[in-house]
């Protein structure tokens, strides 16, 4: 494997802070590390108001800490993706209690009033796991050895993770040689190196997704986690810019069909399947004239078996592409198209 640049250590297991947060579609991160790091998650832990539930035993800091932890994880994001001022106690609470804090929004933690001198007491660690790597360089547009695959949509908080992280399983399990690559916070947790793209100065995303999906071997598969989308009139520049350093070879599209409207922007009609295809095939072709859409990835969680199995039909028979949910589906079809002939 060729490692990717951005490499975290983080110390585990983990309790996972939820904060005050009601919205299951702002605790992505604690869910994907649930669902993809189980083994590593032994406890979440609340404030007054909150309402997500993991399925993990409800500790403060100091027991979680007794139990085993090693860190909390921030697993919410605020508005803002910015760090509330009243949380300032519960995480001093746990670097008190001998537990690293991690995070990936964009407060970095050393400026919550008094973490940094509770983190020196207890000789822990804070860890923006957003902060990009010093220096990152320009994008060349060179191509380089090695094939990629990126999961780009038509929303954001649709699966694109969830399906890179399935997909690349899927791609191990039938003997190719293929690595998950994470552009989020909660995918660089998971898999312990990647880059926060959306933290990145606007002028070196593309240079960082290059940095991401390094040359490799000419039968390796990237999987790369996609970030934002095309469409959304806040993130589009993010999603941009990872789509022409990633240079895929392959698209996945990711898209929720019980969704009409973007989440939180709710004047921007999400688009039809066909129209995102063609915008993401155009954008791509800019770095690789051969990039090509090769499956589509539906989030059926909102369905029930019946009308997931429409909109999976639905969605093949319009995009000519074979049509999969990654938590509901088999995998081999998208992966023999992924792979090609």
């Amino acid at each position: 494997m060729n490692q990717a640049v951005g490499t975290v250590k983080l110390r585990q297991p983990y309790v996972l802070f939820l904060g005050e947060e009601t919205n299951p579609l702002k605790a992505k991160t604690a869910f994907g590390l649930r669902d993809w790091a189980a083994e590593s998650c032994i406890a979440q832990t609340r404030l007054a108001g909150g309402t997500i539930e993991l399925g993990l035993p409800e500790r403060e800091p100091a027991a979680a800490a007794a139990a085993g932890a090693r860190s909390l994880v921030i697993g919410v994001t605020p508005p803002g993706g910015r760090i509330p001022a009243h949380w300032a106690r519960m995480l001093v609470a746990a670097a008190d209690a001998g537990l690293d804090i991690v995070s990936g929004l964009h407060t970095p933690l050393e400026s919550i009033p008094g973490l940094a001198q509770a983190a020196a007491r207890a000789g822990v660690q804070l860890v923006d796991v957003r902060k990009p790597p010093a220096e990152l360089p320009r994008a060349t547009g060179q191509r380089r050895s090695g094939k990629r695959v990126a999961m780009v949509g038509t929303d954001c908080a649709l699966g694109k993770k969830y399906t890179a992280l399935a997909l690349a399983k899927a791609m191990r399990a039938q003997g190719l040689n293929a690595d998950f690559r994470a552009t989020g916070q909660t995918g660089i947790m998971i898999a312990g190196a990647g880059i926060a793209v959306d933290a990145v100065i606007a002028d070196f995303i593309a240079g960082a997704a290059e940095c991401i999906s390094p040359a490799n071997a000419a039968d390796h598969w990237d999987v790369i986690e996609g970030q934002g989308s095309l469409f959304h009139p806040a993130y589009a520049g993010v999603t941009l810019g990872l789509l022409h350093g990633s240079q895929p070879d392959a698209l996945i599209l990711c898209h929720d069909p019980s969704r009409t409207r973007i989440v939180s922007w709710p004047e921007y009609p999400v688009p039809g399947l066909k129209d995102a295809a063609q915008l993401y095939e155009q954008t791509a072709r800019l770095t690789n004239p051969a990039a090509r859409l090769v499956g589509v990835s539906l989030n059926t969680s909102s369905l029930d078996e019946a009308a997931a199995e429409q909109a999976l039909v639905r969605a093949e028979r319009e995009l000519g592409v074979p049509a999969f949910d990654p938590l509901r589906t088999r995998l081999d079809m998208a992966v023999a198209s992924i792979v090609g002939p």
